[in-house]
C-alpha cells in the first residue's frame, strides 16, 4: 500500500514539494522554468562539445579509418539507447507526478522498477550484442577495412551497457523531481574525465598500455562509471530524496503495473526517435545524389541546427516535468501557465539564437567548412530552414504537455505523419522533380514542422483540453 507523504514524514522531500508548489502558484512560472532550463541546455551543449572534441582527437591523431570505425557503430548504438531514453522519459513523467503528489513510496517504487528493468535490458543487450557484434556490424554493411576495429570498439560499449543504462536512468529521475543541476554537474565531471582519459588511454601515457582506438571506448566507459559512483555518493551525502538508500533498494524489483505505465509512455517516444533517425537516413540518400560538396554542406548545417534545437528540446523536457508535477499535485490550472511559459521562452530564447545565427551564419559555417563552394551551398540551406525551428519548438511544448498526462499515442502518430508523409515526400519530390535541386530537400523540414504544429495543436485544443486529466499515480 502506497504511503502518502505528510508534511513531517520526509522533511527534505516535503520542503522541496512545498517550494515547487509555491513556484507553480507564482504567476511568473517562467522564472523557475528558466532556472530549470539553463542547466538542461548547458548539459546538451556540453555533451555535443565533448563528442566533437572526442571526434577531433580520434580523427586527427588516429586517422580516418579509426573515426569511421566509431561512426559505423553509432547508428546501432543510437537505436539501442533510444529505447532506454524513451523509458527514462516515461519514468520522469511518473516520478514528476508522484513528486508533485508528495507520494514518496510510489516515487521509490518507480525508481526501483525502472532501475531493475533498465539493468536487465542492458544485461540482455550486453550478452547478445557482445556475442553477435560481428554479425550485427556485417548486416549494417560495415566496410571490410574497418570491421575488426569496429567490432572491438562496439564490444567494449556493449559490455558496459548495464551500467550506462543505470546512469542514464538516474539522471532522468533527478530531473523528474525538478533537479536539473545535479545531472549537469555530473555531466561536467564525466566530460572532463573523458577528455583527460582520452589521450592517456589512446597514447599510453603515465605508464599505461597504448590502447589506440579502443582507448576512446574505455575512456567513455570509465568516465561514466566513475561519475555514476560519485553521483550516488553525492546524493547520499546531501540526503537527496532519490539517494540510493534502503528505501530504494527495497523496491529493486519489477512492479508490473508500473512497468506497464513505463512502456506505455516510453515506447512511443522511442519509436518516434527511431523513425526520426531513419528519416535522416532517407534524407542523406537524397543529398548524396548532389555530390560530396552537398554531403559536406548537409553535415555542417546539421551541426549548426543541432545547437539551434537544444532550447526547444530542453524546453520540451522542462514543460513535461513541470506539467507532470502540476498534475500530480492536482493543480491542473497551473498546466496552462506552464504551457504559456514554455511557448514564451521558446520564441524568446530560440528567436535570439536564430537571429544571431542569421547575422553570423557564414562565419559560423566556416568553422566546419573551408571550401567556398560548399560554404555557399550550406549557407543557402541554412537560410531556408533556420526560422522554422521556432515552429518545431512550439510543437515540442504542446507534445510535452500532453505526454505529461499520459497521452502519448496521438502525439506520436502526428510526429510520424509529419516526418514520413510530409518531410520525406516533399524533400524527395522537390529535389527530384523541380528546379530547386538540393534546396528542395530543406523545404521539407519547415513543411513538416508546420504540419506537425497544426496537427498537435488541433488535437490539444479540441480533444485533449476537453478530457478529464488525472494523475497516472494512484
Amino acid at each position: 500500500m502506497d504511503k502518502t507523504i505528510s508534511n513531517n514524514s520526509s522533511p527534505e522531500l516535503g520542503e522541496e514539494a512545498v517550494s515547487q508548489s509555491q513556484q507553480f502558484g507564482n504567476p511568473t512560472v517562467w522564472r523557475p522554468m528558466l532556472v530549470f532550463l539553463v542547466p538542461l541546455i548547458l548539459s546538451n551543449a556540453l555533451q555535443s562539445v565533448g563528442q566533437l572534441v572526442g571526434s577531433i582527437v580520434v580523427g586527427r591523431w588516429l586517422g580516418v579509418d579509426a573515426l569511421a570505425a566509431i561512426s559505423a557503430f553509432f547508428p546501432l548504438f543510437f537505436l539501442l539507447v533510444s529505447f532506454t531514453i524513451g523509458i527514462g522519459a516515461g519514468s520522469s513523467i511518473l516520478i514528476g507526478q508522484a513528486y508533485g503528489a508528495r507520494n514518496e513510496e510510489k516515487m521509490k517504487a518507480i525508481v526501483g522498477t525502472t532501475l531493475t528493468f533498465t539493468f536487465l535490458l542492458g544485461l540482455v543487450l550486453a550478452l547478445l550484442g557482445g556475442i553477435f557484434t560481428r554479425d550485427i556490424l556485417n548486416l549494417l554493411g560495415t566496410p571490410a577495412n574497418i570491421i575488426d576495429a569496429s567490432v572491438h570498439y562496439a564490444r567494449i560499449l556493449f559490455w558496459s551497457m548495464p551500467v550506462l543504462f543505470l546512469y542514464f536512468a538516474y539522471t532522468t529521475f533527478m530531473r523528474g523531481t525538478g533537479d536539473a543541476n545535479t545531472p549537469f554537474y555530473s555531466l561536467i565531471v564525466s566530460t572532463v574525465l573523458n577528455l583527460v582519459l582520452l589521450p592517456i588511454l589512446i597514447f599510453g601515457w603515465l605508464g599505461l598500455p597504448e590502447l589506440g582506438l579502443y582507448g576512446a571506448a574505455y575512456a567513455s566507459v570509465v568516465s561514466t562509471v566513475i561519475t555514476f559512483v560519485l553521483m550516488l555518493i553525492y546524493l547520499s551525502k546531501t540526503n537527496h530524496s532519490l539517494q540510493f538508500d534502503a528505501s530504494v533498494r527495497r523496491h529493486l524489483r519489477i512492479d508490473f503495473d508500473i512497468l506497464k505505465l513505463l512502456l506505455r509512455l516510453g515506447i512511443p517516444s522511442s519509436i518516434s526517435m527511431i523513425l526520426v533517425s531513419l528519416s535522416e537516413i532517407a534524407v542523406i540518400t537524397f543529398v548524396n545524389k548532389f555530390g560530396s560538396d552537398a554531403t559536406a554542406a548537409y553535415g555542417a548545417v546539421n551541426q549548426v541546427v543541432s545547437y539551434v534545437q537544444m532550447p526547444a528540446v530542453s524546453l520540451g523536457i522542462a514543460v513535461s516535468i513541470f506539467a507532470s508535477q502540476s498534475i500530480g499535485a492536482n493543480q491542473l490550472g497551473r498546466v496552462k501557465d506552464v504551457v504559456r511559459a514554455g511557448i514564451w521562452l521558446n520564441y524568446v530564447i530560440g528567436g535570439i539564437i536564430i537571429i544571431l545565427i542569421y547575422l553570423f551564419s557564414r562565419n559560423i559555417l566556416s568553422w566546419f567548412i573551408t571550401s567556398e563552394h560548399t560554404l555557399q551551398i550550406a549557407h543557402s540551406l541554412l537560410m531556408i530552414t533556420l526560422w522554422s525551428y521556432l515552429i518545431f519548438g512550439h510543437a515540442q511544448i504542446i507534445v510535452a504537455t500532453m505526454r505529461a498526462s499520459g497521452t502519448v499515442l496521438w502525439p506520436t502518430v502526428f510526429s510520424v505523419v509529419s516526418i514520413w508523409l510530409v518531410e520525406v515526400p516533399v524533400a524527395y519530390y522537390l529535389s527530384h522533380f523541380t528546379s530547386l535541386g538540393i534546396q528542395g530537400i530543406w523545404i521539407g523540414y519547415p513543411a513538416a514542422f508546420i504540419v506537425s504544429l497544426l496537427l498537435q495543436y488541433s488535437y490539444y485544443r479540441w480533444s485533449w483540453k476537453k478530457k478529464s486529466i488525472t494523475s497516472l499515480i494512484q
